[in-house]
């Protein structure tokens, strides 16, 4: 054996091999991904197409306003189907996109047009749904709405996931897959929310739907940009600026993701402990009771607990034991509510439990009563001795005191805002017999304004039931007049000039 092959080591020449081995996979990797897979993207085709989705156009203005309008009529009625439609017409991906591909390439331009046409988008859809629930008689927060006012740190995945999809498919040329990826993000419908949460001056809803868009909008930009770069998008950047580019998207994802979190743990801890607090409802009562029903406000101060027992026998001490249990539970006071429905193969357990059903129900109803009589006494300006209930009717009436700086259409917007929570009862509020608007017509027809003053003329009518006198141009006057009296409300006409002016008939029909 020569001197030369005794010195040379086995096990550092394998290494050597080794790594010489792994540079030419990774050198034939990146090769292969520079030509076939970033060499046959069409940039300057993507980069085009992506611009135009981002102008500020008309098209652009109107697909989202009708977007924001179903998207906003879907969660009022809580219906799936109409906020999934929404989905499909709303054109926010766009710029969105735009914004992460023209920080990608360096191209401020792209950028600043991306960001005006979101910020105006976005503004826009807002006001206009927050328009739309002002007017509406409905303002409830339905299950579509609630859904949406508590981002997690699975919404952040949902974005990320969605924004990876979408900048795939629209550097690859899929625009079709697009359909499925603005409906996993729903882009629409958090920023509708927002717009019920300012119309109804509730702030709760308005921050939880705020902070879940702009989860999605950060997410699916952030993941744009990180995309571009994947594929090889050209940029003019120097490295340094490009450094700066990551760390920035990283802490905004970071930035998101802690609240995000917190969020989704503070979810899980109710839910563990909603699981504890059955157990120690049922833990209560016999093997062969059932919990019916269990509602748990986290929101309220203290905690309350609501829960119907279906049980065999009637346990007196329950209601203390389960608060002792629940305040141990949550850690804090608490506020219990049993309700117990005894029930047996007898017939005498059965007639127990109807009767104690019917009781229950007896005393939900006049709740319900007496705090529809509180609210109505609160807007009419009188006590709740006042209001007139009929539980049987299920009908309600006041008669309002002169509140200041009212109108007859601030009366007619709170009754409108009282029937609204209670969709099942009647509602009257009676107004002072304040004035009455011009009706304006358009030629022979009442215009839109007309149109809104007649509906109410008509409507202060039958509340004060008394009749009008409409003066003006005869004819318009006359026309009227005639539609007045098609809903059922006595009006008069005198002759005069100019627009058609309602007042209330004197007494004696002088």
């Amino acid at each position: 054996m020569t001197e030369a092959s005794a010195s040379v080591d086995p096990v550092a020449d394998k290494n050597e091999r080794e790594r010489a081995s792994l540079e030419s996979v990774k050198f034939s990797l990146l090769r292969w991904w520079r030509q076939e897979v970033i060499g046959t993207v069409d940039q300057p085709s993507v980069i085009e197409k992506r611009r135009e989705d981002c102008l500020l156009s008309a098209r652009y203005l109107l697909m989202l306003a009708m977007s924001a309008g179903i998207a906003i009529l879907g969660l009022l009625l809580s219906s799936p189907a109409v906020v999934i439609g929404a989905m499909l017409l709303s054109p926010l991906m766009g710029p969105i996109m735009g914004l992460g591909f023209g920080l990608a390439i360096g191209d401020f331009h792209w950028t600043r047009q991306s960001a005006k046409s979101l910020v105006i988008g976005s503004l826009m859809s807002i006001l206009f749904c927050a328009l739309i629930v002002f007017f509406s008689p409905l303002q409830t927060v339905t299950s579509e709405i609630a859904s949406r006012t508590r981002p997690n740190l699975f919404d952040l995945l949902i974005a990320l996931f969605s924004g990876v999809a979408g900048a795939y498919a629209m550097i690859r040329g899929r625009e079709n897959s697009i359909v499925g990826v603005a409906i996993a993000t729903a882009l629409m419908p958090p920023l509708a929310v927002v717009g019920f949460g300012l119309a109804t001056f509730n702030w709760t809803v308005f921050g939880g739907a705020l902070m879940l868009f702009v989860t999605n909008l950060v997410t699916i930009a952030g993941t744009a940009f990180t995309m571009a770069k994947f594929y090889g998008f050209r940029t003019a950047l120097t490295e340094t600026q490009t450094r700066l580019q990551f760390g920035v998207t990283l802490v905004a994802f970071v930035a998101l993701a802690i609240p995000l979190g917190i969020s989704l743990i503070q979810i899980a801890n109710e839910s563990r402990a909603q699981r504890d607090i059955r157990g120690a409802v049922l833990d209560s009562f016999a093997r062969t009771s059932r919990l019916s029903d269990l509602q748990i406000n986290w929101d309220s101060e203290p905690v309350s607990v609501s829960a119907t027992v279906l049980t065999p026998k009637y346990e007196e001490d329950a209601e203390a034991t389960v608060a002792h249990a629940v305040e141990r539970i949550v850690g804090e006071e608490s506020q219990v509510t049993l309700t117990q429905i005894e029930v047996g193969t007898g017939a005498a357990a059965a007639e127990r439990a109807q009767l104690a059903a019917a009781k229950e129900q007896e005393e939900a109803s006049q709740r319900r009563a007496d705090e529809l009589a509180q609210r109505l006494a609160l807007v009419a300006g009188v006590t709740s001795d006042d209001v007139l209930v009929d539980r049987q009717r299920r009908k309600a009436m006041v008669r309002a005191k002169v509140l200041d700086g009212a109108s007859l259409a601030t009366y007619r917007v709170l009754e409108r805002r009282i029937a609204a929570t209670d969709p099942d009862w009647t509602i009257e509020l009676l107004p002072p017999a304040g004035p009455l608007p011009a009706i304006p017509f358009e030629k022979d027809e009442p215009n839109a304004a007309g149109q809104k003053a007649l509906a109410l003329v008509a409507w202060a009518a039958k509340r004060i039931d008394a009749p009008v006198v409409l003066q003006g141009d005869p004819e318009q006057a006359a026309h009227a007049a005639e539609l007045l009296n098609n809903q059922g409300v006595e009006a008069q006409v005198r002759n005069g000039r100019g627009t058609v002016q309602a007042d209330w008939a004197p007494l004696g029909g002088q």
